[in-house]
């Protein structure tokens, strides 16, 4: 086996998990996006898209703003620079990966 296919070890533990990795891969393609709609798009339910986005924003990679659209609470997550790079890591190293176990 060759020492390539043990760089997948390394991967960004938070990235990896699918929701969270779901949810970046949906930021990574907005400005910003309300809660209602990750949930719409990612099928979480509201306790764990909430989970899921305070880990984000704790290692920094999602911007939360709690606000109003009008007297309706609204929750706008965006993507952070940091949030950006790690999740470009990340898409790289499964690329790696894919590409040194071919047979």
């Amino acid at each position: 086996m060759s020492p390539e296919r043990y760089l997948f070890a390394d991967v960004d533990r938070l990235v990896h998990e699918p929701s969270r990795a779901i949810i970046l891969s949906i930021l990574v393609t907005v400005e910003s996006a309300d809660f209602v709609y990750l949930q719409r798009e990612t099928q979480l339910t509201r306790g764990n898209l909430s989970v899921h986005l305070s880990k984000l924003e704790a290692a920094g990679y999602v911007h939360i703003e709690k606000t109003y659209r009008g007297r309706v609470p609204l929750t706008l997550c965006r993507i952070t620079t940091a949030g950006r790079e790690a999740f470009d890591a990340y898409r790289q190293q499964l690329r790696d990966f894919v590409e040194n176990t071919k047979e």
